[in-house]
């Protein structure tokens, strides 16, 4: 059984290719694929080659860890059937070629239990549970934040889910063009924002040099949680020992998180809506414009 998938051979080479996919067992579903998200985190870093070690990491590599589809196979014993629509955070099913994390392609073998059914009304807003579970997962294990760095996907996942929780917090974002969409919140450029105080940060940002300034706007006590991913951080110790800051690195999302966050988004009370703002065909035109167009809060790749 054959796949269409992304491939990056290298950094900054991406080729779409037909790969054999691991032949299913008892225990796993397959899926045709109709749509895939593209990270401006992961993948941007995987796709310039300043990828930190990870499990899995090495080229070639089929990249990717938010896709939905419909299942066209599934074991007898499985709870899934034929014709569900499911979200996949990823597979490994691509033989010799490295999946981190292998949602980028046309049709996935993928165990069932790491499938999740959603229904099909919502399109290719399925893709974002994986990033509503990662804003959820930051979120829950502290106070909500009462300032956000940045105003992409996953910081408006933020503020949303604050919002859900009775905050009202503030949202830097220097881009203009990014500055729209909020509701129940403010999003302003940092350089509008006197305030000194904050009690919690939470950097949806990803930029390894922004600590600095954000320790300055550090209450006594205050804390400043990583809700992206970075390379190598860094600060300057002397500010953050007169704040006496704390630092929280928010770890991958857990299924309890998935679940929580489906639940929210199917009884209305969390929105995926104004999220997604490009679609393309597979290729590497859709990685550059997600890359590079600040208009692109998230690119959608269109397997159909």
């Amino acid at each position: 059984m054959q796949t269409q998938a992304i491939i990056f051979q290298r950094p900054r080479q991406v080729e779409l290719a037909e790969l054999v996919l691991n032949q299913p067992g008892e225990a796993d579903l397959v899926v045709l694929v109709e749509y895939s998200g593209i990270s401006t985190g992961t993948e941007r870093l995987l796709w310039s080659g300043t990828m930190p070690d990870f499990p899995g990491m090495g080229y070639p590599l089929v990249p990717g860890y938010e896709a939905a589809g419909r299942v066209i196979e599934a074991g007898k014993a499985q709870a899934h059937r034929v014709g569900d629509y499911v979200f996949v955070p990823g597979a490994a099913c691509f033989g010799p070629v490295r999946g981190l994390f292998g949602a980028s392609a046309s049709r996935l073998v993928v165990p069932a239990a790491r499938a999740v059914t959603v229904q099909p009304s919502w399109g290719p807003n399925a893709v974002l549970l994986a990033l509503a579970a990662t804003a959820f997962h930051a979120s829950s294990a502290a106070a909500q934040p009462d300032l956000i760095i940045g105003h992409g996907v996953v910081g408006r996942l933020l503020a949303r889910i604050a919002v859900l929780n009775g905050a009202a917090p503030t949202v830097w974002e220097t881009n203009p063009i990014r500055r729209e969409g909020a509701a129940g919140y403010t999003v302003i450029a940092p350089e509008d924002d006197g305030r000194k105080n904050y009690q919690h940060i939470y950097d949806a940002s990803g930029s390894e040099t922004i600590l600095d300034s954000l320790i300055q706007r550090l209450a006594p006590g205050g804390e400043i949680t990583l809700a992206g991913f970075y390379n190598r951080p860094s600060f300057a110790f002397a500010p953050a020992f007169m704040r006496e800051a704390k630092f929280r690195i928010a770890a991958q999302w857990q299924p309890s998180d998935l679940a929580a966050v489906q639940a929210l988004v199917e009884d209305g009370r969390l929105s995926l809506d104004g999220l997604i703002t490009h679609h393309a065909a597979p290729g590497g035109a859709a990685y550059e414009t997600a890359f590079e167009d600040a208009a692109c809060l998230k690119m959608i790749l269109d397997w159909n």
